[in-house]
């Protein structure tokens, strides 16, 4: 498939020709010299002179829009339109709705789901409080909670901004989990507001997905929300990239033959993601994990004004090793960037282990691009779409949230998690898994219901479970 089509940026150009003037393969060729692919052609109406298309030209990058379109207007014969962006007219109005589930056709059906019937139900839920995960949208309903301060590669641009994020988001949990969730952007990026609002509208939802919030604020946020409120709250970012990758590296590990609990790992990046990455790892039996940061090897014997960096040198780098990613890097069998692009290269990855597992996951530019060391490493990973093996959080949070709901879980702990990343690894068997093959497509259908069962069974286990369903492979229902 086309780079372009992979990368998902494109716009319809609808043109006016005049036949007598211009063919269209002259059109095409404008286009294809100017750096778009015309993927679609719908023809508008067309005449014994004048023909009128939509064109959908697939480009790398939006700013080439802008050269395609002068290209197209110098054409004798050819009169531009209109010029569409198909990503703005699917975001035109947003891109979620809330719809009833029953009808409302007479006055009986009106006095049954407002007043005054309502009133019944109210007070049933007001004796018992419990009773609103059965009689309300709390019983399905998450909550995608951003501040806007950490949005995709895009930095801090604002709740506004991180809106069109969180619909996509909430349009996921619904497309492969039949979770209803709503996104909520605050204009705030103080802790403790964010914390209280948070909690004051808990009482609508079944759990908290926290999405692109900066660190270190996140660490505060999702603590006290953990501690304070009886849903559970998830900061995707973290834990959704943490689960997606130890079920990579559950796959990886078994094609070269090595052992979690005996293998070195080098984290660069220690902050969100990195720290969620690397307590999977060690809850998993990592014994041999050293962070990497700016300053290189974080390590117990060194003070940070950083309490979570401190914490995380107190339980890692068993060894004290010290020095740049450079140095600490040489004998490792795993590496796993949560940094930024271009920081590892092929002679690292040289200094490495026999058969070297590196997930390069900066986005849009990975510490090192698959291409630089495909001859030289057993697996590779990315976070990009556009490459095998991409770790992405998708094929988590909609598993991981149908079960919490399903069995009302109070938290997500660490063996949920554990479990979580079972599931998605197990997808893969072992006669399809291969260094190309290592995380299965996000559209995969048995994931969200193998993760849920799972997680509902570590839930169980672990006493956070209020609900047992009834059937582990059935979807919600009250016992």
């Amino acid at each position: 498939m086309n780079q372009r089509n992979l990368d998902g940026n494109s716009f319809i150009i609808r043109l006016e020709m005049t036949t007598k003037d211009i063919k269209f393969g002259e059109v095409a060729s404008a286009i294809s010299e100017a750096g778009g692919d015309i993927i679609a052609i719908d023809v508008i109406s067309t005449n014994q002179d004048v023909s009128v298309r939509d064109l959908t030209v697939a480009v790398t990058d939006a700013q080439d829009n802008s050269k395609i379109i002068e290209g197209v207007r110098q054409l004798k014969g050819a009169s531009i339109i209109n010029v569409s962006d198909r990503t703005f007219l699917l975001h035109l109005g947003g891109k979620i709705e809330v719809t009833p589930k029953v009808p409302i056709h007479n006055r009986e059906d009106l006095s049954r789901v407002y007043t005054p019937d309502v009133a019944r139900v109210c007070s049933a839920i007001s004796e018992e409080p419990g009773k609103a995960f059965s009689l309300t949208i709390k019983r399905n309903t998450v909550a995608v909670v951003s501040d806007g301060s950490a949005v995709l590669g895009l930095g801090n641009i604002g709740p506004r901004a991180a809106m069109p994020v969180m619909e996509g988001k909430a349009m996921l949990f619904k497309q492969f989990a039949g979770v209803d969730a709503f996104p909520i952007c605050l204009d705030t990026q103080d802790t403790e507001e964010i914390i209280r609002t948070v909690k004051a509208i808990s009482p609508a939802f079944g759990g908290i997905n926290l999405e692109d919030i900066s660190s270190p604020r996140c660490f505060e946020i999702e603590r006290r929300l953990n501690e304070e409120l009886d849903i559970p709250v998830f900061h995707d970012d973290q834990h959704g990239t943490a689960v997606v990758l130890y079920a990579g590296l559950i796959n990886a590990l078994k094609l070269v033959g090595k052992s979690i609990t005996d293998v070195k790992i080098v984290v660069c990046g220690i902050g969100a993601a990195g720290v969620a990455c690397s307590n999977i790892l060690l809850s998993a039996g990592a014994s041999r994990v050293v962070g990497v940061d700016r300053d290189g090897a974080l390590v117990r014997t060194a003070s940070y004004e950083n309490e979570v960096w401190s914490d995380y040198a107190a339980r890692t780098n068993p060894e004290l090793e010290t020095g740049s990613l450079r140095e600490v890097i040489r004998g490792a069998d795993v590496f796993i960037g949560l940094s930024r692009g271009n920081l590892l290269t092929r002679e690292d990855v040289q200094t490495m282990a026999a058969d070297p597992i590196v997930f390069a996951m900066a986005n849009p530019v990975p510490e090192i691009m698959p291409s630089v060391v495909e001859d030289i490493v057993a697996v590779m990973a990315t976070g990009r779409s556009d490459y095998p093996n991409q770790i992405n959080n998708v094929l988590c949070f909609p598993g991981m949230f149908r079960a919490v709901l399903d069995c009302r879980a109070s938290e997500i702990n660490e063996e949920m998690k554990l479990a979580a990343a079972q599931a998605i690894a197990s997808a893969i068997s072992d006669e399809e898994r291969t260094r190309y093959y290592i995380i299965p497509s996000v559209f995969n259908d048995k994931i969200v219901k193998s993760m849920r069962n799972r997680v509902i069974e570590a839930a169980v286990k672990t006493g956070v479970a209020r609900r047992i369903p009834r059937e582990q492979a059935r979807e919600g229902g009250d016992v």
